[in-house]
């Protein structure tokens, strides 16, 4: 057509390639906001990404449950605290539970995130059948999310609890006896009794707890058999 730009003869494939080369959130939506053809290829892109992270951005419920909502083939998410600050709460998780990309997801890290509680994790975490990694590390969750982690999560392999204060040693023993493929905690920061690194080794003698070190901190190390 005669006046229009090169670019915009491009087809609908090749700017969602095009634009998925772009990592910032903020060009995105400005990209998005130039035409119908350019939002289409915005989300287009978002759809083939496997892995999203808005670990460094100032995101709040709204925009990050929307994008989350475009990327259909999403296998890992990072949430993290930035030091702009995230203000996500219970409501984003619960917006976010019902996208398509969560059952999917095989990592899902929510960490240092204080502005959410049990209620958004649960809603999360019971839709995320396929997830083996879990970074919840810094929140105030309790044994509540470790219930939900243990009940909807079989393939669990890793889990991040650090300074986490507020979950028991009943919360994690029933994370342990049911997640029968965990290789990994981090439970550094917590308030752990000796009695429970000992329940946890009993369960799963060859799960690794860390930091490491903390056991030898601990004095299990020395009651537990040599090999």
């Amino acid at each position: 057509m005669e006046g229009e730009a090169e670019i915009d003869r491009l087809p609908i494939d090749l700017l969602a390639h095009i634009f998925g080369l772009i990592t910032s959130f903020t060009h995105l939506a400005q990209v998005s906001s130039v035409c119908k053809k350019w939002k289409l290829g915005v989300k287009q892109s978002l759809a083939r990404r496997k892995n999203l992270s808005f670990a460094g951005w100032k995101m709040d419920d709204d925009s990050t449950a929307r994008l989350v909502g475009y990327a259909y083939s999403l296998k890992e998410l990072e949430i993290s605290r930035s030091r702009w600050g995230c203000q996500i709460t219970d409501n984003g998780l619960y917006r976010m539970s019902f996208a398509k990309c969560i059952s999917n997801l095989t990592s899902i890290s929510l960490w240092g995130l204080t502005g959410i509680t049990d209620k958004g994790v649960v809603q999360l975490i019971s839709r995320a059948s396929s997830l083996q990694h879990l970074n919840i590390g810094g929140t105030f969750i309790t044994d509540e999310s470790l219930y939900a982690i243990a009940n909807s999560c079989p393939q669990l392999k890793s889990i991040v609890l650090w300074s986490c204060r507020q979950v028991t040693g009943n919360g994690l023993l029933f994370l342990v006896n049911k997640c029968g493929r965990l290789e990994s905690i981090n439970v550094w920061g917590t308030r752990l009794p000796l009695d429970c690194f000992i329940g946890l080794l009993t369960i799963s003698p060859a799960l690794q707890i860390k930091p490491e070190g903390l056991l030898l901190n601990a004095g299990v190390a020395s009651m537990l058999p040599v090999a």
